[in-house]
């Protein structure tokens, strides 16, 4: 449990870094995390993909929903919303199936919470994307 919840904070560091303009990694050789996350600024090979795919975040007080404008059938759906606060705090997750009707989900903040939030979407053919929201 805990080396998916590394994974998942890791995405998202990468995926903020992103949205802050960029991020390299050193080693051997030098690569960036532009095709591992993508976002509405970097939507890498999914340019077309951004509307049904970037996951929108609505906050009223300190409830979070969030909400992936994507079709679910058994070939291609929505499997994953993670909301993480800016330190990395996993709020919530919820698993989808092909057989459920939308991919919404929704959290309940922190009591008290104000800084950023990170909703993500991950899609079974289209990859792991990103959204943030300010609360």
């Amino acid at each position: 449990m805990s080396d998916r919840r590394d994974f998942i904070k890791g995405s998202l560091v990468a995926g903020s870094a992103l949205l802050l303009g960029g991020v390299t990694t050193a080693s051997a050789s030098t690569a960036t995390y532009t095709n591992i996350v993508y976002t509405a600024a970097n939507p890498g090979k999914w340019a077309k993909k951004v509307g049904g795919h970037l996951p929108s975040i609505t906050v009223e007080g300190s409830k979070v929903t969030v909400f992936t404008k994507h079709g679910m059938s058994e070939k291609h759906f929505i499997v994953r919303h993670t909301l993480v606060l800016e330190d990395g705090t996993v709020v919530g997750a919820k698993v989808f199936s092909p057989k459920d009707k939308e991919a919404k989900s929704s959290y309940e903040l922190p009591a008290g919470y104000k800084g950023k939030v990170f909703a993500t979407s991950f899609c079974n053919l289209h990859d792991f994307w990103v959204n943030e929201a300010t609360v």
